[in-house]
């Protein structure tokens, strides 16, 4: 063979050697050709079982995407739902069984602040993705402290001090009363509360009273908060605390102008069972669609959801948004694993889930944009401030000034 020829074959080698190196398959744990599986915790037991239903609209979507499109990538994905009952060491103990006796590659989608904050350490040290945790604690925003955790909602923080500016620039000299949880969710919102207000939230702020996740009502903490004489009533109570606190103020003639987080937003799993003539003029913040709004009676995305729930949900009450919220976290999950390619090792996964950008969610606000960086792992990017007409949310508007 000629010296150009052996040179010739030579290069093809390397060639050949170089393509089959871009694309070699690179698999952290979990992952086969066929397979990727995921871990998370959420409560479908305990004091707050309803946030059950965030879990059951994830695997759903799964069995969507591994029914329909064949997995992602061709990997079907398997996720393993563990019930945490909404306590810190169960959430601990079952977090562990996920990734040393399953062997998952990431979590996902957990729910809760509590539980989240509790496995967060162990799952930085072992250097496990615990990614769109359904929290808004600042915590799931901490790069520097906290690189493998990334949160889902836009941090309880910031969104009580977007209140407190939108409460200074239209009702600067009202009398606040507040109610909030007794947990981390809580004592952000009304840290975040007292920031937006500046140095005027000594004068504003009347009264706070706070209620725990298992007691039966609020009915004492209401007539608490009705006694201060507040004309202002930001309530940051939580599903049926936020029903049961709505409906008791209304009975009890305290017609106070009343805010409410987007976490309480859900027209049919906190308005209705509250009355919806107890919820007329009612504030809040919202970034997804909720497929009980009568305002997206015609909306595509909206109704592919319920044909989806009709389907994989079958039985369910679509009004309750946990399980559109669950779906979204699918989603992501979905984006996220995509954009790995077949590179699926839980660097790259946290690579890919703090590098979101150009993302749009179908039951996300048309307004609303999403994106992160590995510098500031918050999705969320903005709110629409939005008033309860009785019927639907509407666009909060000048005439609510007074």
């Amino acid at each position: 063979m000629s010296r150009l020829a052996v040179f010739a074959l030579a290069i093809v080698v390397i060639c050949g050697s170089a393509s089959a190196q871009s694309t070699e398959k690179k698999y952290g744990p979990g992952v086969t050709d066929h397979e990727i599986k995921l871990g998370q915790t959420v409560p479908y037991s305990g004091p707050v079982s309803a946030a059950g239903a965030l879990g059951q609209g994830a695997l759903a979507y799964f069995e969507k995407v591994n029914r329909e499109k064949g997995g992602v990538n061709g990997r079907k994905i398997k996720l393993i739902s563990l019930d945490d009952a909404y306590s810190p060491p169960k959430a601990v103990e079952q977090t562990r069984k996920l990734v040393e006796e399953e062997g998952v590659l990431a979590i996902v989608g957990s729910a809760g602040s509590p539980t989240g904050v509790a496995v967060q350490a162990y799952l930085n040290k072992a250097g496990v993705p615990q990614v769109l945790q359904i929290s808004g604690s600042r915590k799931f925003n901490d790069p520097k402290h906290s690189p493998w955790s990334t949160g889902l909602f836009i941090p309880f923080y910031t969104e009580g001090q977007i209140f407190g500016k939108l409460i200074l620039k239209y009702w600067p000299n009202a009398k606040i009363a507040v109610l909030h949880p007794n947990d981390e969710l809580g004592r952000e919102y009304l840290a975040g509360l007292r920031s937006g207000l500046g140095d005027k939230a000594d004068t504003m702020i009347v009264r706070v009273v706070t209620y725990e996740d298992l007691s039966p009502t609020i009915d004492s903490q209401v007539a608490q908060l009705s006694s201060s004489r507040a004309d202002l009533f930001f309530n940051a109570a939580v599903t049926k605390f936020a029903s049961q606190s709505i409906r008791r103020a209304r009975e009890m003639g305290w017609n106070v102008r009343m805010i409410v987080p987007s976490i309480s937003g859900s027209i049919g799993q906190v308005i209705k069972p509250a009355g919806v003539q107890n919820a007329k003029g009612l504030i809040s913040a919202l970034w997804q669609k909720d497929p009980s709004d009568s305002r997206w009676l015609n909306d595509k995305d909206v109704k592919d959801y319920l044909k989806f729930v009709k389907t994989y949900l079958p039985g369910v009450n679509p009004d309750e948004m946990a399980y559109s919220t669950g779906y979204m976290v699918g989603e992501l999950v979905e984006t996220i694993l995509k954009r790995c390619g077949d590179d699926l090792t839980r660097e790259n996964v946290m690579k890919q889930a703090t590098n979101l950008k150009g993302i749009s969610l179908v039951l996300g606000l048309p307004e609303s944009s999403y994106e992160n960086s590995p510098e500031d792992y918050n999705l969320i990017r903005n709110l629409q401030i939005v008033e309860f007409d009785g019927e639907k949310w509407t666009l909060f508007a000048a005439r609510s000034e007074n």
